[in-house]
């Protein structure tokens, strides 16, 4: 039997699994957790990942290694290989202003045709335009951008040198300066951001591309491409519920979406994965259930006993900003209260509502750049409440499909490693773990409230 792994590295933590390459039957998995905060040097990633291979039985028996990370994160390193700074982590918010200002020096528009983007706080080259109007010195020492899969993979490479720096399509196309229909770095994007483009970037490898490490190492992908490899998500639309909220397709055409809603991304197969995100997703439930005073299983029981629309309590679960709508100084709010509705049955409704309502703005944003909404595939950890699985039908209004709880990053990221071995034209077939299908009578009310509660922000 020959193994292959796959490292998903997140804003939270480090999962390794190890699969039968053949049939993608697994073997072993570990994990260990990252540290809190929004800044976080990438050493933290490197012991985490130590600690998690460690958990899964090392390598020595892997064939292929693939690592599938975060987006968007921006580390920064010294002619030395030597990282400069913590990295700033796509949730990072503080290039919110340097944003704006790209935004406005070549016009929306501009931005979505020529990458298929348009900057928000996110975005690596928002980062770096941040860096160089706040740290100058550190600006002025970066000798290499990358990000955080790409710097994983190359310190498992082992070599030190800048020039074996390599990435993929699928995060490339996240940084704001990456033409995923040329396949090219633009350096004029980078200058407008960092002030100079002699900076090294990684060599952009192609799906079933791989270089020599102490097993074969793959290109690796972005986290959300990665997922979509390991969920199989067909036609459906995959929706994703972990620390961020993620909608996303597979096309071939890249999207081009002046609103800045819907990101342009290239996937892990050398298509694109067009896909909206949201910054409050799983954790608008933590936070509710804190505030309630009940755990999550209480919160799923409270949320199922009120009526849909939660007698008219809405909830805009901005918590930490917002990126779909771009408003990353928003706060969330409750909406509708009265002296009969406000019970803790209709804020754990009104919560799950919001999420849910939060993510229906990017399917609505999918289907104006021509993707089939006819069902949903629905992910993450928040994805096991039984709440959220009875609700998102009636609020997305279509039937979802929700796979039995896996590493979905890390089994694409290992379908990839899979790949490098067999040389084909598409990634190995493998048998997808069973799906549940919901389906139920859409509320329409529900998202008409929400909306009326949410444009409230864009009317300050």
């Amino acid at each position: 039997m020959t193994l292959v792994a796959g490292i998903d590295s997140s804003t939270q933590s480090c999962k390794v699994v190890v699969r039968d390459a053949e049939t993608g039957r697994l073997v072993r998995e570990g994990r260990a957790a990252h540290p809190d905060g929004t800044e976080v040097h990438p050493s933290h990633w490197w012991s985490a990942l130590q600690d998690a291979l460690a958990d899964a039985g090392g390598l020595d028996d892997v064939a292929a290694v693939s690592v599938a990370g975060q987006q968007h994160g921006m580390v920064c390193l010294d002619e030395d290989g030597e990282v400069v700074r913590e990295a700033l982590l796509w949730n990072d918010t503080r290039s919110a202003a340097a944003a704006a200002a790209l935004t406005d020096e070549l016009g929306a528009a501009e931005w979505a045709a020529r990458i298929g983007l348009v900057p928000v706080a996110s975005f690596t080259i928002t980062k770096l335009r941040w860096l160089a109007q706040h740290e100058p010195a550190n600006a002025k020492r970066t000798a290499a951008v990358c990000l955080p899969h790409d710097w994983l993979t190359w310190r498992l490479r082992g070599t030190g040198d800048l020039a074996d720096l390599v990435t993929d399509r699928s995060d490339a196309s996240g940084t704001g300066y990456f033409d995923s229909v040329t396949n090219s770095y633009v350096p004029d994007l980078v200058s407008l951001a960092l002030g100079r483009s002699d900076v090294v970037l990684p060599q952009v490898l192609g799906p079933a591309e791989w270089r020599d490490g102490p097993s074969r190492l793959a290109a690796g992908a972005g986290d959300n491409a990665a997922a979509m490899l390991g969920v199989g998500g067909g036609t459906d639309i995959l929706v994703s519920l972990g620390t961020s909220g993620v909608v996303t397709a597979t096309s071939d055409v890249r999207a081009q979406d002046p609103s800045g809603i819907v990101a342009g991304f290239a996937d892990a197969t050398g298509r694109y994965l067009p896909l909206a995100c949201t910054l409050n997703a799983a954790r608008v439930l933590d936070a509710t259930a804190r505030m309630l005073g009940v755990d999550l299983t209480k919160l799923s029981e409270l949320a199922l006993s009120a009526k849909p629309g939660a007698e008219g309590v809405v909830m805009v679960p901005y918590l930490e900003g917002e990126r779909t709508p771009n408003l990353p100084d928003a706060t969330g709010a409750l909406h509708g209260l009265t002296l009969a509705n406000a019970t803790p049955a209709n804020i754990a409704r009104a919560a799950v509502e919001g999420m849910l309502c939060g993510l229906a703005v990017g399917l609505d944003a999918l289907a104006e750049q021509g993707a089939d909404v006819t069902g949903v595939r629905l992910v993450g950890g928040a994805a096991v409440s039984p709440a959220v699985r009875e609700i998102a039908p009636v609020v997305f209004g279509v039937p979802v499909t929700v796979p039995a709880p896996g590493e979905y990053v890390a089994d694409g990221a290992a379908r990839q490693a899979a790949w490098t071995l067999t040389g084909g034209a598409t990634p190995p077939e493998w048998t997808l773990a069973d799906s549940t299908r919901y389906a139920a009578e859409a509320v329409p009310e529900i998202r008409a409230r929400y909306g009326d509660a949410a444009r409230k922000y864009l009317n300050r």
